[in-house]
């Protein structure tokens, strides 16, 4: 009895809103994707990367499409791991693809808490150390598990609050640069060495890590209000919101600072924009702005990350332990996801971390599309084409991303097949030991079991 109890889940239906569930998803978009990305991007592809924004806005919205079906036909607390069971049933394509969703959110988690801790240490002339970055990465995700452990009405007043703050803050930062910049007009025709096709398609990833957050909204599915109408609307606005901010943002900073600038800077480079636009007064906004969009961001993916898991566990698609621990499954799985994100967040730099997350989300989102094209098409009433579409845009994206990395730092894709390849073994072994002792009602449940 003690073991079932031990995978009981506990979600409070209707307690997100709309607007909180918005709040949300442009936390984990924005925190994670215009303060740090922004100068990695222009590393890969020169002053391209504003249109690198605007390019994978556009492969993002094509996923979207499949998410937003699935969860208005079905909306869980499950998001991806749902999505993926629906798709692929109690087998390795489910449980492999959703924890490589899972690392890759637990990763974007480290992102924000290195990303806060380099742009709070401009205000102290920068970290020649190395050390203090980490650190305040680190007491930063342990905030973010406090404030969760308060519970649902409490993380989405923090996040909301946060959201309006962060998303004025990015909003003025953008009209302003823009506004006193010598001249907006960036010189798309020289884009240098960096300025290939391989390039732009290995940034367009990273600017896909920019937006992946919407799958953030999917994690909370039975959990909003009205979800089978709430969940698409509240993807379709964050994604919007978030397209608009990014590609503003993208040309004031273009517009201020020289490419070698962008990419001497590139894990601050929003504060070193607003330098010579706008003073030491104009460095502290942005930073402040940063710490808010990365705290926040932090505070919404622990919480959406920690219950899909929690989902996987209750589907005993994944081995789980209390380790002693009192409490429901959400509390655990709540415990497991900072923990390892304190360890990459501690040991991981930011251009690593982010190779690992893109990697990781471009694998299983490819794996969603598939599902829907070759198993919930009809069920879902999607159209086939645009699941086509996404499959071929995110293997474009990926195979660029993978050709970039493979000449600049090929050890960081060798640890990506690596982790994949060692989920992919522990999760066999386990399903397989698992199966006799599965129960018989999981086999009735979902309609979409595979040979």
């Amino acid at each position: 009895m003690g073991s079932e109890q031990d995978r009981t889940t506990y979600y409070q239906e209707g307690s997100l809103t709309l607007p909180g569930t918005v709040m949300l998803g442009t936390g984990v978009m924005i925190g994670a994707g215009i303060f740090a990305l922004t100068g990695q991007m222009a590393q890969m592809t020169g002053v391209l990367f504003p249109l690198a924004f605007l390019a994978a806005a556009v492969i993002v919205a094509f996923s979207a499409y499949s998410y937003i079906k699935i969860s208005n036909a079905w909306p869980s607390a499950g998001g991806i791991g749902m999505y993926l069971h629906k798709a692929y049933g109690n087998r390795l394509p489910t449980a492999f693809n959703a924890l490589l969703m899972y690392f890759s959110m637990v990763i974007a988690q480290s992102f924000l808490a290195r990303t806060f801790g380099s742009y709070t240490m401009q205000l102290f002339g920068g970290d020649e150390s190395g050390r203090m970055v980490p650190v305040l990465g680190v007491s930063l995700i342990l905030v973010a598990f406090l404030i969760n452990l308060l519970g649902n009405r409490m993380i989405q007043g923090v996040a909301s609050f946060i959201g309006i703050l962060k998303i004025g803050g990015i909003l003025i930062f953008g009209l302003v640069g823009v506004w006193i910049a010598d001249s907006i007009s960036v010189d798309f025709s020289t884009p240098g060495e960096a300025g290939t096709a391989g390039n732009f398609l290995g940034a367009t990833a990273l600017g896909i890590l920019a937006f992946k957050g919407f799958t953030t909204i999917t994690n909370s599915g039975s959990e909003v209000k009205d979800p089978h109408r709430n969940v698409g609307r509240a993807i379709v606005i964050s994604i919007a919101a978030c397209v608009v901010i990014y590609t503003l943002v993208g040309f004031a900073v273009a517009s201020n600072l020289s490419l070698s600038e962008i990419i001497k800077t590139r894990d601050y480079s929003l504060a070193a924009a607003a330098r010579p636009a706008l003073g030491e007064y104009g460095v502290w906004f942005t930073v402040a702005i940063a710490m808010m969009a990365t705290a926040g961001g932090i505070l919404a993916s622990i919480f959406a990350v920690s219950r899909m898991l929690a989902m996987l566990t209750e589907m005993k698609l994944v081995p789980h332990s209390h380790f002693g621990m009192p409490g429901t499954i959400q509390k655990h799985t709540l415990v497991y996801t900072v923990v390892l994100g304190l360890v990459l967040t501690a040991f991981f730099d930011l251009s690593r971390i982010a190779a690992l997350g893109i990697v990781f989300y471009l694998v299983m989102d490819i794996a969603i599309h598939w599902g829907v094209l070759r198993y919930l098409r009809e069920d879902v009433k999607a159209n086939a084409w645009v699941p086509v579409t996404a499959i071929v845009l995110d293997m474009l994206a990926l195979g660029g991303f993978v050709w970039v990395k493979l000449n600049t730092d090929p050890f960081v894709i060798g640890v990506a097949v690596a982790t994949m390849v060692v989920i992919a073994i522990a999760e066999q072994v386990f399903l397989t030991r698992f199966a006799r002792t599965r129960e018989p009602e999981h086999e009735g449940t979902h309609a979409h079991h595979r040979q």
